[in-house]
């Protein structure tokens, strides 16, 4: 086994999971959890440039343990594995992300839509202006990894410092609240020139988010091996290899069918796992409680008009 996935393992069951309710009811990631990633490696992960396999199995293993702080994570390494890649001078914020001196999130959304986050200016000035929602970790990041469409329409992305200009919204999530998710307002915000990550063109961009789904569904293979493991079920743990599998071998026209699996076998799990249950089901912040505001959140987060279409196809709508 991948070295990684096992530390991940391990944390999930010996910390991630035992602290998964009052987790739940929480504001905020505990700052324990952050330093257990930090103390075991798993914040760097990103710059070691690992296999789709290890990052899949790592997002299933934290999320399966507690779907907040997995969240939380994988929004840090979508910062720092682009900084770490980069060729310019932002490229120094490196190591502190990968030690977790530095806390990242990435606003990676807001350039969908008919008003787009924008990046204005030239030259050594540069304003970042505009909202931008599902903005994660606020309140425990420290910089943000952001998207935005600059002047001359390429979608250009900076590392901007978390501070004056900013306004938060939060957003009251039905799972993962701890995640500290907000709608973030830029006004205006100063970017120096030496933040630049990297400007592509808008093909390239959306080409590299398709590519990029398989993280997400392995967020709903974590819910649905957990539910599964506590149901008892060994034709549900079954299933879940079996879209684990998928999700790795889809080529990137297949993803959104492989991802909607992912999502179809969580909710399932979890389903069975109230069942399992039966009245215990029903007390808030039980375990299977827990896990189905899980699935149902992964129902719409990172959601695409194509997953969406299967999805609706496999539940019969």
């Amino acid at each position: 086994m991948d070295a990684a996935v096992h530390t991940a393992r391990l944390l999930a069951d010996e910390l991630l999971l035992p602290d998964a309710a009052a987790v739940d009811a929480a504001e905020r990631i505990p700052a324990s959890h952050l330093l257990a990633l930090d103390d075991t490696g798993l914040t760097g992960l990103a710059a070691a440039r690992p296999s789709l396999e290890t990052r899949v199995d790592v997002v299933a293993a934290l999320a399966g343990g507690c779907l907040g702080t997995a969240f939380v994570w994988m929004q840090h390494q979508g910062a720092l594995g682009p900084v770490a890649a980069a060729s310019g001078p932002v490229a120094r914020f490196a190591p502190d992300l990968a030690s977790g001196r530095t806390r990242a999130g990435v606003v990676i959304t807001a350039v969908r839509g008919p008003a787009p986050l924008r990046l204005h200016g030239a030259g050594d000035s540069w304003r970042l202006a505009g909202s931008a929602r599902w903005v994660t970790g606020w309140g425990v990041a420290d910089v943000l990894r952001v998207a935005a469409v600059a002047d001359d329409g390429s979608i250009t992305t900076v590392l901007v410092d978390v501070g004056p200009g900013m306004r938060a919204e939060p957003a009251p999530l039905v799972a993962a609240n701890a995640s500290s998710t907000v709608t973030l307002t830029f006004d205006d915000v100063p970017v120096p020139a030496d933040r630049r990550i990297d400007s592509v063109s808008w093909d390239t961009w959306a080409a590299a988010d398709a590519a990029g789904l398989a993280g997400n569904g392995a967020l709903a293979l974590g819910v649905a091996a957990r539910a599964a493991a506590f149901a008892e079920s060994p034709s549900l743990a079954t299933e879940v290899a079996a879209a684990r599998e998928d999700l790795l071998a889809a080529a990137v026209e297949a993803l959104p069918a492989a991802r909607a699996a992912c999502n179809e076998v969580a909710v399932r799990a979890a389903a069975a796992l109230a069942v399992h249950d039966g009245g215990r089901s029903v007390i808030g912040g039980s375990r299977a409680d827990r896990l189905l505001r899980e699935a149902h959140f992964l129902l719409g987060f990172g959601s695409r008009p194509a997953i969406r279409a299967d999805l609706l196809r496999r539940l019969g709508a």
